[in-house]
């Protein structure tokens, strides 16, 4: 068995500052404004997403907190370690000791503090089920944003913490989705170093096929559907509740969305970052939610937090008839 990869999580935080941007220009009565803003705004979004989802709000679902880019980056490496833990379970191939671990464990962290430090002036709010389960809102990225669409803010600002809370209660509703998502990451990793013999090998059609190896592929598949069904349910929820909440719904959606397509050198950035994977997930969940809302409704779709035998695959996920014939005996 191969030794189980470890972060330096100081190295990590250290790699992540180094690209950390200041956030837009405010003032001191600005930010106050925005942090709160957020703040009540992450309260309101409960009950809403509540009553569209039907998904239960429990009381020990974590802090609904909102911070800045630096703690965001913080958070999302300790979250990263906690995974990683997880991914390992109870009885993990210890990590190389020595100078070869230690090298490796600062490898790690580095490479995981940039990508995270690269990634810190976009999210603007992000759910982290691993380690203490807790929302996080990013304050200066959603101050940035507001501003560059021209939307409401107080619309705005709701409508990101929908999306978010979304993601809050379908990990409480379905207790086992982090096991199932840190067994799939440990079969990640362990099948890392097979390698196809190369009489044997294909073209690749993408990125993704030429990092992973074909054992890989097949998780990375199941990882996407999951995660593609994860992110295009909270996409379609947010903007169901409709504008008796959020009376700017649709023109923020068609903002925002014109914004995610952005093309250039940012579709360029988008895809070195892996963000142009996160917003095929956004659109093709979105796409199978709407197909399986439309035939069963929100509470025959609620059936994917069920089981793990109830999320849909990743041809599913484009074939939304496919899951249902697969589970209307279910």
């Amino acid at each position: 068995m191969e030794a189980w990869p470890s972060i330096d999580v100081a190295a990590a935080r250290r790699a992540g500052a180094v690209l950390l941007r200041p956030g837009p220009a405010l003032s001191r009565a600005e930010a106050s404004r925005v942090v709160g803003g957020l703040r009540e705004a992450a309260a309101a979004s409960v009950a809403p997403v509540a009553a569209v989802t039907g998904l239960a709000t429990p009381p020990d679902a974590g802090p609904m907190l909102v911070v800045d880019r630096r703690a965001w980056l913080d958070a999302n490496v300790e979250m990263a370690s906690a995974m990683l833990a997880d991914a390992a379970g109870p009885a993990p191939a210890p990590a190389p000791g020595g100078w070869r671990g230690r090298a490796e464990a600062v490898g790690n962290g580095v490479q995981l503090g940039g990508a995270l430090g690269a990634l810190s002036g976009r999210v603007l709010g992000q759910f982290l089920p691993f380690g203490p389960p807790r929302l996080v809102l990013v304050a200066p990225n959603v101050a940035k944003i507001e501003r560059h669409l021209g939307v409401v803010p107080t619309d705005f600002r709701l409508w990101v913490c929908m999306h978010e809370q979304t993601h809050r209660l379908q990990f409480a509703a379905a207790p086992w989705l982090r096991g199932y998502l840190a067994r799939q990451l440990g079969v990640l990793i362990e099948t890392g170093d097979e390698r196809t013999p190369w009489r044997e090998r294909r073209a690749p059609a993408s990125l993704i096929d030429v990092i992973t190896t074909p054992a890989q592929r097949v998780v990375f598949d199941r990882l996407t559907g999951a995660m593609s069904l994860l992110e295009g349910y909270a996409d379609v929820m947010m903007d169901l509740v409709g504008p008796e909440v959020v009376p700017s719904v649709a023109t923020i959606r068609q903002r925002f969305d014109a914004q995610r397509q952005r093309t250039g050198w940012r579709r360029l950035v988008n895809r070195l970052l892996g963000m142009d994977l996160k917003l095929a997930q956004y659109r093709d969940g979105a796409a199978f939610c709407r197909a399986v809302i439309d035939r069963v409704g929100v509470a025959g779709l609620n059936a994917v937090y069920e089981s793990s035998g109830m999320l849909p695959s990743l041809d599913e996920i484009h074939h939304p008839e496919t899951w249902l014939d697969r589970t209307r005996g279910a």
